[in-house]
């Protein structure tokens, strides 16, 4: 089982697999959403609106624009530009007592529901195809992916990954992006 697990909507994801020829299913949204089988369904495990909420309460809190990302559309989680300091809207969700977590994967702000995260979400969808989590790889490169790699134990950080990511990593590759994911198979078998 191949099983995107991606800050991008799950529904991408989901195309990805059926193109990919993977298995039907996609975490996206950062662990909000899982899309999967033949007949399309979606587990939500986020909560859009207070998403929306939190977004708001901020919004009148800073001074300056903030803008939602121009992204596919999401179930559970809004996706804002990059153009302010994201320690300061935590402060503020955190002085607000919202239920949300604020997370930066690089691409974007994201704010998504507390306890939802990549992790969780892909706990959620092992659940649903009923597989062991001692059975998996996490691949990733970005600050979001550290809950992903916080439950699995057979991780890989390809090169580009942030510093955070490569720390927790089983494996860090020599190579970037694709190739990385390559190279870091390549290496986890070789140690089998």
């Amino acid at each position: 089982n191949v099983i995107p697990v991606t800050g991008r909507s799950s529904v991408e994801g989901y195309l990805l697999s059926i193109f990919g020829g993977l298995t039907h299913m996609a975490v996206g949204e950062n662990g909000g959403c899982i899309t999967y089988g033949d007949k399309i369904q979606h587990k939500l495990l986020g909560n859009k609106g207070e998403c929306i909420h939190a977004l708001a309460t901020i919004q009148s809190k800073i001074d300056i624009e903030i803008k939602e990302k121009s992204v596919f559309p999401r179930m559970t989680e809004v996706v804002l530009e990059r153009t302010f300091e994201i320690d300061r809207a935590k402060k503020i969700a955190e002085e607000e007592n919202l239920n949300v977590v604020l997370t930066d994967s690089g691409y974007g702000y994201h704010i998504n529901s507390k306890g939802v995260d990549k992790g969780s979400g892909f706990l959620e969808a092992l659940k649903i195809l009923d597989v062991n989590l001692n059975d998996t790889v996490a691949i990733g490169d970005s600050e979001t992916d550290i809950p992903l790699f916080k439950i699995t134990k057979n991780s890989i950080a390809v090169s580009n990954s942030t510093e955070n990511l490569k720390k927790i990593a089983k494996i860090v590759t020599t190579k970037k992006s694709g190739e990385g994911v390559l190279e870091g198979l390549d290496t986890m078998l070789s140690k089998d």
